[in-house]
């Protein structure tokens, strides 16, 4: 099977990693986990991140078809309707992002949700494969962090999402609503299973302990060996046990409540009020109502 060609572009401010990916023989290709830039303080989005991997697809005589999505992220907002608008590139991303909808769309009441998946042009299921170009797609669902997520896998490289990150830092949190520590070991252990040689490509770092440098790409091999939480001898019941005491220690994502409220729309913002003003929403926990109300 041909190789695909892999740009990624990193975003500091999210510890987020995208991607361009292309097939050389046809020119077709898509971006994948893009970041919208959000000023969370004044409410400001802005689509310089995005714009830049337009850009380079532009100079390269790319055609954008698809926006890949490995999950509804917490972390940062997607940028996939301003690269749609732009290019008419489909935005894909796994068929179980209804449970993910159905779980927050009373929290924020978010009853502009479409039912069935919402904005999202393709539902992707486990073991699909799709063409981008002359290049085979495998879809592998592998949920835990979220129920939804999911990984693209081009022949000898698979883009994991949030399945597992760097192999000298481990793995991600499984606390969400929905998530669950013992499914994510058996995501991940099913995506260690492919061959040692696998290439997997990260969507976040954050600088393992003695690296100054941000890193994306490992390997299988190299995540059976070093990875602290999973490599091989590591029993699912320890993992259990330290994922879940390591979740309770975690605050939420600086971004949570706007990234979710947008992203299970596809990246769309809500409809705007009758003053023509978008608005997102935070939901309130009084922990001691009679004083504050």
């Amino acid at each position: 099977m041909p190789a695909p060609l892999i740009q990624p572009f990193f975003d500091e401010p999210t510890n987020t990693v995208s991607y361009l990916v292309s097939d050389p023989a046809t020119k077709q290709a898509a971006i994948l986990d893009p970041v919208l830039d959000w000023d969370h303080k004044s409410g400001t989005a802005d689509t310089a991140f995005a714009d830049r991997m337009l850009k380079a697809a532009e100079e390269q005589g790319l055609k954008l078809v698809l926006v890949l999505e490995t999950h509804a992220h917490a972390d940062h907002l997607t940028a996939a309707p301003w690269i749609k608008a732009k290019t008419g590139a489909r935005i894909g991303i796994g068929e179980h992002i209804t449970e993910v909808q159905r779980i927050f769309r009373p929290v924020f009441a978010a009853d502009d949700v479409k039912a069935g998946g919402g904005d999202f042009d393709l539902l992707f299921t486990d073991g699909e494969r799709f063409m981008l170009g002359g290049l085979t797609v495998e879809v592998m669902h592998l949920p835990g962090h979220t129920p939804a997520c999911i990984a693209y896998r081009f022949g000898d490289d698979v883009f994991v999402g949030d399945t597992i990150f760097m192999h000298d830092y481990g793995t991600a949190r499984a606390d969400f609503p929905g998530g669950d520590a013992r499914t994510l070991y058996r995501s991940i252990k099913r995506l260690l299973s492919l061959p040692g040689h696998t290439r997997l490509w990260m969507c976040h770092d954050y600088k393992a302990p003695n690296r100054d440098t941000y890193a994306w790409q490992s390997t299988v091999a190299d995540q059976r060996a070093h990875n602290p939480h999973v490599k091989d001898g590591k029993t699912e019941e320890e993992f259990v046990a330290f994922r879940q005491g390591r979740d309770a220690t975690l605050s939420a994502p600086t971004l949570l409540l706007p990234s979710i409220q947008v992203n299970i729309r596809a990246g769309r913002f809500p409809q705007a009020e009758s003053n023509g003003v978008r608005y997102l929403k935070v939901p309130v926990t009084a922990r001691n109502p009679a004083g504050v109300m």
